[in-house]
Order: structure tokens, then C-alpha cells, then sequence
């Protein structure tokens, strides 16, 4: 046989994934080339349906007032009756009136009561009453992409089925920490998709009835697929799911007394998509009783049951203690995890908040921008909008208009660390706070590689006499051997500049050496950078939980830490003996201002170091200190650094 000749020219081109879907008269055809795409498809499966729906409840609409309306006319044109009027009470009547209106109230609250107590809890949101949208959400572009195909998958869910055989996905669940944008991004795939939003806490769901829990349950889903077959879909939104759908066994004991009940109701609502509406069962009953008369070969068929078109998103920051059951494919297909933004995330997110906020013309920097996206690290998209009417409250208080970068590193002690306290310390002791700080900020901008120096300060701030924050200038997720001894010798560069300048040591010196600890105990213990690559955070070891004292109780693994913090604290000295001109500005600067912030810190730095470092990179004459303690400290105990 031979082969069958294809033409070339009625090769079908590839799908453009500008083109917008066209209009509901559109086929599947024109829908299955967009769902892979990442707009939004316009004019699919849940448009179509919605246009039916409502000519539908017009023809229903039509049919029932027009008998009435043809009624009412013959009524006045061929027997003259007057209009509708009250009924008129005799005196003796109206003396009861009271009573039967209070008997009525009592009965009103008793039904409503009875009523309320399986009512669904639930907030509905109309498309209009929404106004976020996916351009809205800044920070998280994998995650917005994501859910925008779900969306698409939800919108042309009778083309995803007939055209390719799949399945549309009936459940999503949104993890990640708090503030991360679950609940608005949410939002906005609702306000997208242009259908009913039924909002619902899981608490709203709790009560202190036998039973009531799991009937709210059942009236939620009701409502869902009610909205969804009324609109051509519905999304409905559970926040913090795991108050109701924790695992009903606990450390292979279960099931869990007043959980495993919620959790199966809600297992079953999540398969409920295909339960049949009223009118559906009714006519299923009158076909089954009129087929009970009828021969086989001449029985009427039912039609079969077309499921609701629902999306149900779940929210957690506690993904791990839901049912097994909820995260099988049939319920929750699909797993989203909203992660803290990255650097460039929170750059996004700062540059779209600051346009909507009073901020003055410094603040439009580029570079002010990227060094306050290095500063939020670790902050959520929630926690640097709060940051950001935090430092308007500040820009208020000192009786300005705008906000300025001043305001924002303000705010941002005081959220983290504190309020500024008034607190009058005695000469000497202030110079002492002073010479510990300057001796921190002059060992970082040493050894500190990569890092920027941001505050500087002696202000009192809870339980923190002075302080210094410096951040990465390029966002980190790991750190080398070298990097965390740099962080031992910051936290060291205190406790080396008292000794140096007073010949001891104060209280001061505690939370640093804290710090310093449990950086050595990681990386003795846990990462491989001692003498030995056993990790004691391996899940087969017994003992304390805390990683530092598992290191500890240990008296080789408490020498090396020992050896590991002697050294570090000895090339600290070492650098700020050989730059002790810095370490003096530093000093005097903070004896003046009381603190320092940003290129502050590197003017008084650079001032100081043009005499002593002209023609050499600080961090390089860093390294050939460390390298000559290191050096000295081999020769003197015999061990590797």
C-alpha cells in the first residue's frame, strides 16, 4: 500500500497566542489554541453558558407573568373590578392585633434560628464589587502565570473536556507563608474570570451544635453550584482550610474526636459537582414513574446530569497538617506554593505601592529603591505595604507631607527592633556603646564582601543599647565556609573594639557572642565546615532539639567551637588594630548624630580610611589579615582554620 500524500498547503499554522478567542459562536477549535496561552480567554465555555441562563430565566420570566398579566387585564376591562386593598378589621379584631403580631415575631426568631443554624456563612462578591486584578499582583509572576491557566482551564471547561478529553481542575490549593498574597490573588482570578465569588472562613463554619458544622458545609457547596449553574461558574474560596480539613489521624492515632466528621463532609462536597438540582430530580421521578407503564424498547431517557463548573481554591499557611485525602487528585488537584518574594519581587512590589504613595523625589532613585528591596528581605508583599504607611506615619509626626528614605528606615527599626527610647546614658558608657558599634560597622565593611552597611546606630531601642544592620547587596540563598566566619567576625568586631580601646570587655557583648555561637555551632555541626561532614540535624540522631546544643554537649564538637570562635574573635582585633583610624571616625560620628544610615556610613568610612587604604581594596587587605592570623594560629594549636 502506499503511503497517503499529505498537502502541504492544508497544513494548519500554529496557533497565534495574541489572538483573542472571538465571541460566543465561536467553536472549541478556537478556544483549544488559547488555553495554553497566558492571556485570559474572553467568550468561552462560562460566558456561553451565562448568556443561556439568563435567556432562560426570561422565557421562565415571560412564562409566568404574561398569564397573570393577561389575567389581571380581562379582569378589569371585562368585570370592572377595583384595585387590590387591605382587609378591613372590626374593632373587636383589631384588639388582638397586638398579640398575634408579637406571637408572629416569636415565631419569625425561633424559624430564622432553626434556619441560621445550617445557613452557609459565606460573603458573596458580585464581578463588580471586585477591583483587583492580575496586573495588581506584583511579586510573584510564576505563581500569577499559573493561576492564570487555571483560570482558563476553569472558563473553557466544556471545550478542555470535549475537544481534548480532559478533566478541568475542580480544586487548587494556595500554601505559603502569611501575608504572601493567597487571599488577593484569589480575588483577582474572580474578578478575571467575571463569575460569583463565594468568600468563607473556616471558622464561620464551627459550631457549637452537633451537626450544624457539617449542614454549613453542605449549604456552602449548595450555594456553589446554585451560583455556578445560574452564572456558567463559581469560585469559591476557603481561607486558613486546615481548621476544618486537619488530618483526622494524629501520629497514626485516629480518628480524631469532632474532626473526622467535618473532614469526611467535606471530602464528599468536594465530589458534589454532579449532584442533580431540584427540577432535575423531579423530572427524573416523573420519567421513572411513567416508564414503570411503558415496554422497555419504548422508555423515556433521562438526560444525564451536566456538573456545576466550580472552582474551589483552599488557603493554608499549614499545608502539612491537612488530610492526605483533601490533596488527592479529584479535590485538590494542583498545589501552589506562594513563596516571600525575591529581590527583584520586591522591587516590583515597591515600585507599585510607592506610586500610589505621597514619597519625595530622593525616593525615585533607582538605586534608593534597590538598596530598600535589599533591606526587605524576608518581607511579604503585605509586610512592605505595611512598611511603606508605617513611614507616612513617620513623614506625619515630623509635620511633613511625603514620605523620604529617612522615614522609611524609621519605620522599619521601629517595626523590627523598637521604639526609640529617651534614654540618657552616662559618658563613658556612651562612649562605649559608641567605640562597640564602630567596631561591628568597621569589621563589616572589611569582611564583609557583597554586603551593604544600612544603620548604624547608639539610639536605645528595646533591649538593644546600639546597633548595626547591614544586608546582602545582591540577594543570597547560600553562604560559603568564608562568608559564615565573616559573620563570626562582625558579631566578634564589638567585644574586640572595647578590649581594644579599654582594655576589657563589657556586658554589652552577650547577645553578640549568642549570635556568634550558634553561627560556629552550624557550621561545626550541620554544615560540614569543621572536622568532621557528620550533620546533627540528621533525622536518624537522637538527643536535644536545638542545634547548638547538640554541638556542645560534646566535648570535641565544643573544643572546635571554642577554636572557631577564638580565632575569629583574634583576626577581628587584628583588622581593627590596623585600622583603628576607622574605627575612631565611626566612633565620633556616632558620639555627634547619634546614628548613621547609608551612604553616611560610607562617607565618615571613606574619610577616614583615603589616608591608611588609598591604593588598596579593603576587603582584599581584609583577606591577607585573615590569612596571617590563620596562619599564626596553625603554627601555634596545629589545627587546620
Amino acid at each position: 500500500m502506499e503511503p497517503k500524500q499529505t498537502d502541504a498547503t492544508n497544513t494548519p499554522a500554529a496557533p497565534d497566542p495574541s489572538v483573542r478567542s472571538p465571541g460566543p459562536g465561536a467553536g472549541p477549535v478556537a478556544d483549544l489554541a488559547e488555553l495554553a496561552g497566558a492571556g485570559v480567554l474572553d467568550g468561552a465555555d462560562v460566558a456561553r453558558s451565562r448568556e443561556r441562563a439568563r435567556q432562560r430565566r426570561l422565557l421562565v420570566a415571560a412564562l409566568v407573568l404574561t398569564p397573570i398579566a393577561a389575567w389581571l387585564g380581562i379582569r378589569d376591562l371585562a368585570w370592572h373590578r377595583g384595585g387590590l386593598s387591605l382587609p378591613h378589621l372590626t374593632p373587636n379584631e383589631l384588639h388582638y392585633l397586638p398579640a398575634a403580631v408579637l406571637l408572629a415575631l416569636l415565631g419569625a426568631l425561633v424559624a430564622v434560628s432553626l434556619l441560621g443554624a445550617g445557613r452557609s456563612p459565606h460573603v458573596l462578591y458580585r464581578p463588580g464589587e471586585l477591583d483587583v486584578r492580575f496586573e495588581d499582583v506584583k511579586g510573584a509572576g510564576p505563581v500569577v502565570d499559573e493561576v492564570r491557566r487555571t483560570l482558563n482551564l476553569f472558563l473553557a471547561h466544556r471545550t478542555f473536556a470535549q475537544g481534548m478529553g480532559g478533566t478541568p481542575r475542580r480544586g487548587i490549593l494556595f500554601e505559603g507563608p502569611p501575608g504572601t498574597g493567597k487571599t488577593y490573588l484569589a480575588k483577582a482570578l474572580a474578578a478575571e474570570a467575571q463569575v460569583p465569588f463565594l468568600f468563607v472562613s473556616s471558622s464561620a463554619f464551627q459550631s457549637m451544635y452537633y451537626g450544624a458544622t457539617n449542614r454549613k458545609i453542605r449549604s456552602y457547596f449548595r450555594a456553589l453550584r446554585r451560583h455556578a449553574r445560574r452564572e456558567g461558574g463559581a469560585i469559591g474560596f476557603i481561607e486558613e482550610i486546615d481548621a476544618i480539613g486537619a488530618a483526622r489521624a494524629h501520629n497514626g492515632i485516629g480518628p480524631r474526636e469532632g474532626i473526622a466528621g467535618v473532614v469526611n463532609e467535606l471530602l464528599i462536597q468536594l465530589q458534589s459537582f454532579e449532584v442533580p438540582t431540584l427540577w432535575a430530580r423531579v423530572r427524573g421521578l416523573a420519567i421513572d414513574f411513567a416508564n414503570q407503564w411503558l415496554p422497555r424498547s419504548h422508555q423515556l431517557r433521562k438526560r444525564p446530569v451536566q456538573p456545576a463548573n466550580i472552582l474551589v481554591i483552599g488557603a493554608t499557611n499549614r499545608a502539612s497538617d491537612l488530610d492526605p485525602a483533601l490533596l488527592r487528585p479529584g479535590r485538590f488537584d494542583r498545589s501552589i506554593y506562594f513563596d516571600l518574594p525575591t529581590r527583584a519581587g520586591r522591587r516590583e512590589i515597591i515600585d507599585y505601592y510607592l506610586e500610589k504613595k505621597a514619597h519625595q523625589a530622593e525616593l525615585d532613585d533607582p538605586a534608593r529603591r534597590d538598596a530598600l528591596a535589599g533591606m526587605t528581605q524576608g518581607y511579604s508583599p503585605v509586610r512592605i505595604e505595611h512598611l511603606l504607611d508605617e513611614a507616612l506615619v513617620w513623614a506625619l509626626r515630623r509635620g511633613a507631607t511625603e514620605l523620604s528614605w529617612s522615614d522609611i528606615t524609621t519605620a522599619k527599626m521601629a517595626n523590627e527592633i523598637g521604639l526609640a527610647h529617651e534614654t540618657v546614658y552616662t559618658e563613658a558608657e556612651r562612649r562605649m556603646i559608641a567605640t562597640h558599634e564602630a567596631g561591628h560597622a568597621t569589621v563589616a565593611w572589611l569582611v564583609g564582601r557583597g554586603r551593604s552597611l544600612d544603620v548604624l546606630s547608639i539610639v536605645k531601642r528595646r533591649d538593644a543599647l546600639g546597633l548595626l544592620a547591614h544586608s546582602d547587596a545582591e540577594e543570597r540563598f547560600t553562604r560559603t565556609k568564608s562568608e559564615m566566619r565573616a559573620l563570626i567576625q562582625i558579631a566578634m568586631g564589638g567585644m574586640a573594639a572595647e578590649e581594644l580601646f579599654f582594655g576589657e570587655s563589657s556586658s554589652g557583648v552577650g547577645g553578640d557572642l549568642a549570635s556568634a555561637t550558634a553561627t560556629a555551632c552550624q557550621m561545626v555541626g550541620s554544615l560540614g565546615m569543621g572536622s568532621s561532614l557528620i550533620a546533627d540535624n540528621s533525622p536518624g540522631l537522637t538527643g536535644s532539639t536545638d542545634p547548638a546544643a547538640r554541638v556542645l554537649e560534646h566535648e570535641k564538637g565544643r573544643e572546635e567551637v571554642e577554636r572557631l570562635l577564638a580565632r575569629c574573635k583574634e583576626e577581628a582585633s587584628t583588622m581593627l588594630r590596623e585600622h583603628r583610624c576607622v574605627v575612631e571616625a565611626l566612633r565620633d560620628a556616632l558620639l555627634e548624630r547619634n546614628e548613621l544610615v547609608g551612604s553616611e556610613i560610607s562617607a565618615v568610612i571613606g574619610s577616614a580610611a583615603g589616608t591608611v587604604l588609598a591604593d588598596q581594596d579593603p576587603q582584599r587587605a581584609a583577606l591577607d589579615l585573615v590569612a596571617r592570623v590563620s596562619s599564626r594560629a596553625r603554627s601555634s594549636d596545629g589545627h587546620p582554620s
